[in-house]
């Protein structure tokens, strides 16, 4: 008996001794930049390494050009002909008009046949149809080379942000399909913290509401204003049907918040988090 007293007391006592903080526990994350080409090719040049930052436009990669450059100069190809084709075309629908009104005038003098005249006219409309049918073609020609060239163009991969490369997938000699990631780019607006808050803080914490991020290491000395951009509506794991009060205490519910500037948090980094007062 004298045991279970002892026993409830240290209990009691370690329950009294016990603080509970107003820090919720999470990690960095990041929404990375995965940088690819709209085309399939071969990886010709890596101009980055991993950790390495570039500049919004700096060329991340390149792929050779070979095949999309043979596609370029066979599409200007067939725009150039079909600009002559134009022109010829043009040629002899001004010719067909000429003749057709000499035609006419001579048929209303009464010099033409009908027979002669109607010809005219059908020379008229069949040349007139043919100048059509080429520049639309000719158009179709020219938005072929203008694809050419941007394919051509999509063989240098660039970075649309200023941001830091935190992962390269392929290098150089390594074929790649179209849309298949080459390299991972972090930009500091993309970089976010995930924590878990209790069921009874969610009140505190809807979108938009403001949070100070504490971690430990180098620049970390002073807290981080986050802005809370998400928060699950269920909790994170899935528990009975009924809740006794115990469980309903233990629920998490998984919160985002963006950073206000860019920081010393990186992915993967633990953090606290507490609510701006």
């Amino acid at each position: 008996m004298k045991r279970l007293v002892v026993l409830a007391l240290a209990l009691a006592l370690g329950a009294c001794g016990r603080t509970q903080s107003d820090a919720m526990q999470g990690y960095g994350e990041a929404d990375y930049i995965y940088l690819s080409s709209q085309e399939t090719g071969v990886v010709r040049e890596l101009l980055v390494r991993e950790g390495d930052h570039v500049d919004a436009g700096g060329r991340v990669f390149t792929l050779d050009p070979q095949r999309l450059e043979f596609n370029a100069e066979s599409a200007s190809a067939q725009s150039a002909a079909a600009a002559a084709a134009i022109r010829t075309a043009q040629a002899d629908a001004t010719l067909a008009q000429t003749n057709f009104a000499r035609s006419s005038e001579l048929f209303r003098r009464g010099f033409y046949s009908r027979a002669r005249y109607d010809a005219d006219r059908a020379t008229l409309q069949s040349a007139s149809a043919h100048l059509a049918q080429v520049r639309r073609e000719a158009g179709a020609a020219l938005a072929a080379s203008g694809l050419a060239q941007e394919r051509l163009g999509d063989a240098n991969g660039e970075a649309p942000a200023a941001g830091t490369i935190e992962q390269i997938f392929h290098r150089p000699g390594e074929v790649v399909a179209a849309g298949q990631p080459i390299a991972a780019l972090l930009t500091p607006a993309n970089m976010k913290v995930r924590f878990f808050a209790p069921e009874a803080m969610l009140p505190q914490l809807p979108v938009g509401a403001r949070v100070n991020v504490s971690c430990d290491g180098e620049g970390c000395a002073e807290p981080i204003a986050a802005t809370v951009s998400f928060v699950a509506r269920e909790p994170q794991f899935t528990p009975p049907v009924i809740y006794s009060l115990d469980q309903r205490e233990k629920l998490v519910f998984l919160v985002e918040a963006r950073l206000n500037a860019p920081g010393p948090i990186r992915p993967g980094m633990p953090v606290d988090v507490r609510i701006a007062q």
